[in-house]
């Protein structure tokens, strides 16, 4: 047996509606958003008494999603990686490809959006940048240069 596809990324975030806004403005599409609130739910995700809300973000040729979720039930858990290092055992990113990093980046710290360290050209092939995002998210920018 082989693997399909990767049908989704999901972060868990403390404001769900602005995390939207932050992924919309990068460009992604909300595809849908739902309360998710069942003993099936309860028992997959190992949370008793769960009670959730996912949104669903697409890219905008459908190649990939992000799920945003936001838990009611039980409480969020901090744990501190809202300001974690990128080299943190267990941190997750998520990057994406842009056709002009310097206006993405300038759009997004409108929604709060911070950069890491510098946009950085990559040899001939990429200008890179991390910047975090809503709840502390590591988003990573990549524009490919011609």
């Amino acid at each position: 047996m082989a693997i399909q596809r990767l049908d989704n990324v999901a972060v868990v975030v403390d404001d769900l509606d602005a995390a939207v806004a932050f992924f919309t403005e990068l460009g992604m599409e909300l595809e849908g958003r739902t309360p998710i609130e069942s003993r099936s739910a309860e028992r997959v995700v190992g949370l008793d008494g769960m009670r959730s809300e996912i949104a669903m973000m697409r890219v905008p040729d459908g190649a990939g999603r992000l799920e945003l979720t936001t838990y009611h039930s039980p409480a969020l858990v901090d744990v501190g990686l809202r300001d974690a290092s990128p080299n943190t055992l267990g941190l997750h990113r998520v990057m994406f490809a842009v056709d002009d990093i310097d206006d993405t980046v300038e759009r997004l710290r409108g929604h709060g959006a911070a950069l890491l360290g510098e946009i950085v050209r990559y040899g001939d092939a990429y200008r890179l940048c991390y910047l975090r995002g809503p709840s502390g998210i590591i988003v990573a920018l990549a524009e490919q240069l011609e």
